[in-house]
């Protein structure tokens, strides 16, 4: 049976990757060849049936609660420089586990500044299924 996971990139919040150099002091060309290498690594995996969906994500985003009947959303106001900041996402259909590990560590090696990998960490997260149902 086939299990889906979230392959998750990280602006921030995760371990440092080797080739630490933010996206933003990339050259256009180092864009591109990790953007093409993106596109490759989602292609293959759409060959195989194992990809699902993958998105890229502003750097933007916000923190809301509920805060009671009749008030506003709370948000977290405008501290975004000390939050964890999700890059992107990946989601994938494989049959292990050790699939998933196999894809994200590969995800990982794609390159960044000076073409070198970046080696960064990508988190892998199973989606929940439903438990068991148990009859007697």
């Amino acid at each position: 049976m086939m299990a889906k996971y979230l392959l998750l990139k990280h602006y921030r919040g995760a371990p440092a990757p080797a080739n630490d150099v933010p996206m933003d002091r990339w050259a256009p060309e180092e864009i591109s060849a990790h953007v093409k290498y993106m596109e490759d690594f989602a292609s293959r995996l759409e060959e195989t049936g194992e990809f699902v969906d993958a998105q890229a994500l502003s750097m933007e985003g916000t923190f809301v609660r509920y805060d009671g009947e009749g008030r506003p959303p709370v948000t977290d106001g405008p501290f975004a420089e000390t939050k964890d900041l999700i890059a992107g996402w990946m989601m994938i259909d494989v049959e292990t586990y050790e699939r998933a590990l196999d894809l994200a560590a590969e995800l990982s090696a794609a390159p960044g500044a000076g073409g070198k990998p970046i080696h960064e960490w990508i988190e892998v997260r199973p989606f929940l299924t439903a438990p068991p149902t148990i009859t007697e």
